[in-house]
């Protein structure tokens, strides 16, 4: 983490020397979200260990973030399109001199002398290393060390506590409960998780599921319920565009190491699909170290990316696409990371990247990255896809909240944000669910919902079938081939205003058989996803040959190709992209952009989980796009 060496001087100490002493009880401030799995507490932090505290601070107007994205994002609103500056988005955002002046002002009452802090060029954070024995003191806190089996170790404590008068200047602090879950956890690591490397895999799980079963090619569109290629997707979707503004347009897809790419798979499928791209390669961002290694292959380590890279460049040739490749071999990293790259200021944004949920850099370990973390390397791209997830029962509210709030920025900026919705239906990864505390339990019964989908400004997809017999000229339903659609009711985030209506209707419409031991059913909060695309029977080239691959893996990137020749189409016209899309597809005025997905669920938790019904669901959203429609409304839009 890069810190600006200056001094608190001017202006603000002034401000601090100002305000009165004032004493108050400490409260709480975050408990840690589950306890940690297969890890033992070993013993207590010796008092002498240095804690590299991170303070971050409140950030000004994020209350007002969803209000700004719609008004640069509803069709009928008469800015739309007018995307905002990163200049525009670090002043809006800042934190006030107060909330400085005031955390400032209890650390040095603490005991800790003002020449140790260190305020982040954003102003976000205030950062001070500190004895154990200080920020015990400090925070109410006790430190422990864990261990897991495989001799990894890892600080935490369970909760901490700050004054009542500074806690509303304060979002989180760091190093505390946020505890890592990155050593590899076989029994509970789905088929869509990373493999056995990097530390983060065994909470981060990405990567689509296959069946098993090779497939000789017989390209036609009489067969799309048994192999989806190209052509199935074009002609399910009414998809005929062919890009012309690729110098201007840009397409960004996440992977997070080892998951890589083999360019003898993208050319193998080329060849059969789409002969003129042979040859093509993504143009690779090294994040944080990220490196598309061949060392290790295989289904687990180029899946989801040969899959991600095969259908997208397939789908928008010939858009470039840009390889967001996020973490070294060591470290490994996760959405944080890839977001530090697209915007500097979130390096620091409210403390900067978590020590126990992102990969942090320089990387001391052997072999890892041992050069500045990567912020601000490149311009955000006008669409990212992440095939990637965790379960929002794995994370702390502050820490999804911080991480939601950098997704309303993009949209802002004007990127659109996809994220797959995941593969077990209401479950959580690997097929867990949450006991009655809401953490997640091998008995539990409670439906455990996915992040960063819950996060209400990214756009959640959800995946679809061509149903065994159907063709492509039929309704599709939802999958439930290998794996089932992720989809329900966040537990942290609030109902945005532009999807009110369609939540509402769906649960007075429609109201699921279910209690509110088992979801969320106040019918104020975020629900997922917003639109599907299918997610079955893809052929897809890896590590030499073809085999079917399952999941919302699939339908994330088919998504964000369908928005990158809505972009090309825009940009073409002299317009902007299209940013951030929720509001839009909510919308009236775009009711007549999807086809309806009626049947099929989403089973999870032991029970047959929410059914797909007219209108959005939490099983396929609004449904799948129809590209001609969609591109016509947008390519209206000013």
């Amino acid at each position: 983490m890069r810190l600006l060496s200056f001094i608190l001087t001017g202006a603000l100490i002034a401000l601090v020397a100002a305000m009165p002493s004032r004493r108050s009880n400490l409260v709480v401030h975050e408990k840690r979200a589950r306890e940690p799995t297969d890890w033992v507490l070993s013993r207590k932090l010796e008092p002498d260990a240095v804690l590299p505290m991170r303070f971050g601070l409140t950030q000004n107007n994020l209350h007002r973030i969803e209000e700004m994205l719609m008004s640069v994002s509803h069709p009928s609103s008469a800015s739309y399109g007018t995307h905002y500056s990163p200049e525009d988005i670090v002043d809006i955002f800042a934190p006030s001199d107060d909330t400085i002046a005031a955390v400032t002002e209890w650390l040095t009452e603490s005991g800790i002398a003002r020449e140790r802090l260190r305020l982040a060029p954003s102003k976000g954070w205030i950062q001070v290393n500190a004895t154990a024995a200080e920020v015990e003191e400090l925070i109410a806190a006790e430190y422990h060390v864990y261990t897991h089996p495989s001799g990894a170790q890892q600080i935490s404590c369970h909760s901490y506590s700050v004054p009542e008068h500074v806690r509303e200047h304060i979002d989180l602090i760091q190093p505390t409960v946020h505890f890592s879950h990155r050593v590899s956890q076989p029994d509970r690591i789905q088929k869509r998780s990373l493999g056995q490397f990097g530390k983060l895999e065994a909470k981060i799980h990405g990567g689509p599921k296959t069946n098993g079963k090779q497939v000789t090619i017989t390209p036609t569109l009489e067969h799309c319920d048994e192999v989806i290629t190209l052509d199935c997707l074009r002609a399910l979707y009414s998809i005929d565009y062919t890009p012309v503004a690729t110098d201007k347009n840009t397409f960004g897809i996440l992977e997070l190491t080892p998951q890589a790419f083999l360019q003898s798979d993208l050319d193998m499928f080329f060849a059969n699909f789409s002969p003129s791209q042979v040859g093509t390669a993504p143009t690779l961002v090294s994040i944080d170290g990220g490196v598309a290694q061949t060392d290790d292959q295989g289904f687990n380590f180029n899946g989801e990316s040969d899959l991600d890279l095969e259908y997208a460049f397939g789908l928008t040739n010939p858009q470039p696409i840009l390889l967001l490749q996020a973490g070294d071999l060591v470290e490994g990293a996760s959405f944080n990371n890839w977001l530090d790259a697209v915007d500097g200021s979130f390096c620091t944004f409210e403390g900067g990247d978590d020590p126990t949920q992102d990969g942090i850099y320089p990387d001391p370990l052997p072999g890892g990255f041992d050069q500045p973390e990567s912020c601000g390397i490149i311009a955000p791209p006008f669409v990212v896809s992440a095939s990637y997830g965790e379960d929002e029962g794995d994370v702390t509210q502050a820490y999804a909240a911080r991480q939601c709030a950098e997704y309303g920025k993009l949209g802002l900026l004007g990127t659109t944000v996809l994220y797959s919705s995941g593969d077990n239906g209401v479950a959580g990864n690997g097929g867990e669910c949450l006991g009655p505390n809401g953490e997640p339990s091998p008995r539990g019964t409670r439906f455990s919902p996915d992040f960063p989908v819950t996060c209400p400004f990214v756009t959640a997809v959800g995946a679809t079938q061509v149903n065994p017999g159907s063709t492509v000229n039929d309704p599709e339903g939802a999958c439930e081939q290998v794996i089932f659609s992720g989809g329900g009711f966040s537990d942290f985030f609030a109902l945005p205003d532009y999807q009110a209506t369609a939540v509402t209707n769906f649960l007075t419409n429609h109201p699921p058989p279910f209690t509110s031991a088992q979801f969320n059913n106040s019918g104020v909060v975020r629900g997922f996803p917003d639109i599907s695309a299918n997610g079955a029977n893809y052929v897809v080239a890896v590590a030499g040959e073809f085999v079917l691959v399952f999941g919302t893996s699939c339908s994330a990137p088919v998504v964000g190709s369908m928005i990158t020749l809505i972009n090309d189409a825009r940009l073409a016209a002299g317009k902007g992209p299209v940013g951030f899309i929720n509001p839009a597809l909510y919308s009236d005025d775009f009711a007549d952009s999807f086809h309806d997905i009626t049947t099929g669920g989403n089973q999870g938790c032991g029970t047959p989980g929410f059914t797909a019904t007219e209108g959005w669901d939490p099983v396929t959203g609004l449904g799948t796009p129809n590209f001609t429609t969609l591109l016509s409304h947008f390519l209206a839009l000013p």
